[in-house]
């Protein structure tokens, strides 16, 4: 018997069915004998816990832009950026995952909010994150004293256990969203924190076109070699629109040309990655932006582990699962692991353009990811 005196919180109940043993009171006897030490047999369990497939806990959700940017507007005039909230960041909040601040079990994702002249103080996290920035211009965010300016359609990574603060120089408000590995370090136990200083120097309050890393790696097929090392996260900061922007209509060009280049007809797609490498910008974070042209519809496809979209242009059709949402300009869903996922561009738009970010490197490094397409789809 445990020396803890604390109520057990093993509960087991004799139930008569499959690969169940019969119901005595000897297996009663058992199973008290089994919550008094902390134990619990597998064939009570294993439905749970070795299921044919992923059935993820998270359910596929819709999240509105326009709603979200209001209540962000809202709370920019009433709750203050400082030292202890640090950041005016919202998170979406799967309603499977019983109200934790959890798109999906291993995802953060959040609106973020900034008014004008504001700062948000400086710190760092061992989880790696991200911005994207789907409306406005005029905030910078300083990563290890980097300024970086961000404007509409940029993606900014940014990796673990960097200093970084957001200073916003315009005269307007700013709304971006955030993608982080909050849930997976949660889950793991593994995360660290730190302030910074109260007030970055005035030298990292600058607005330059483009940061110190950019004007070191921001050069396609280009290493510089002063950088012998290949970190394993991207220390390019910024990837600008323009070059995103060009790569997906060059896909699609080239497809109306007879060439191949789309992932399936219509469908263009680019992946971020780390220019050291090639691999992902982050270690546990996947960062994509898809372009689908009018009329057109992506292959239906379902993989292990979850993703968040965010809808940066156009409007169109999406499924998850058993959910059907017709979405727009700014509204961000959850696909959960091993959901059918697809999407169809509303022919009266040029394109439905999809930014997603999804845990897949995590799977990839436990050799346990595993993607497919549906037949017939």
């Amino acid at each position: 018997m445990t020396d803890d005196t604390a109520p057990s919180p093993v509960r087991l109940k004799a139930v008569a069915g499959p690969g169940q043993p019969d119901p005595s009171p000897a297996l009663e006897a058992l199973y008290r004998g089994f919550e008094a030490e902390l134990l619990v047999p597998l064939w009570t369990e294993i439905g749970d816990l070795m299921p044919k497939h992923p059935r993820s806990k998270a359910m596929p959700h819709l999240w509105r832009w326009d709603r979200l940017l209001e209540l962000a507007g809202e709370a920019g005039r009433i709750v203050p950026v400082g030292r202890g909230g640090e950041r005016r960041a919202i998170a979406l909040a799967n309603p499977g995952l019983g109200g934790r601040p959890f798109a999906t079990p291993t995802l953060w994702a959040a609106i973020q909010y900034l008014m004008p002249g504001e700062n948000a103080p400086e710190h760092r996290h061992t989880q790696h994150a991200f911005r994207f920035v789907v409306e406005g211009e005029g905030v910078w965010t300083v990563v290890n004293g980097d300024p970086v300016r961000m404007s509409r359609g940029d993606f900014l990574p940014q990796a673990g256990w960097n200093w970084h603060s957001h200073h916003n120089a315009a005269t307007a408000p700013m709304a971006w969203i955030d993608g982080l590995d909050i849930p997976f370090s949660y889950l793991t136990e593994s995360q660290f924190f730190e302030f910074g200083r109260e007030r970055v120097a005035s030298t990292e309050m600058g607005t330059p076109d483009r940061s110190r890393s950019e004007r070191l790696w921001g050069h396609p097929g280009l290493r510089p070699l002063s950088q012998p090392e290949s970190p394993s996260a991207t220390p390019l900061l910024a990837y600008r629109w323009v070059d995103t922007d060009r790569a997906l209509a060059d896909q699609l060009a080239l497809e109306a040309e007879g060439h191949a280049g789309t992932v399936s007809p219509g469908h263009a797609a680019v992946r971020f990655t780390n220019p050291s490498t090639g691999r992902d910008v982050l270690p546990t974070i996947r960062t994509e932006m898809h372009r689908i042209k009018s009329g057109a519809s992506t292959l239906k496809r379902q993989e292990v582990g979850s993703s968040v979209f965010q809808v940066f242009e156009g409007s169109g059709t999406v499924k998850v699962g058993e959910r059907e949402w017709s979405v727009k300009r700014g509204d961000m869903f959850v696909v959960p692991s091993w959901a059918p996922f697809s999407a169809q561009c509303d022919p009266a738009h040029a394109c439905l353009d999809l930014f997603r970010f999804s845990d897949s490197p995590i799977f990839e490094a436990l050799n346990a990811h595993r993607a497919t397409t549906i037949d017939g789809e």
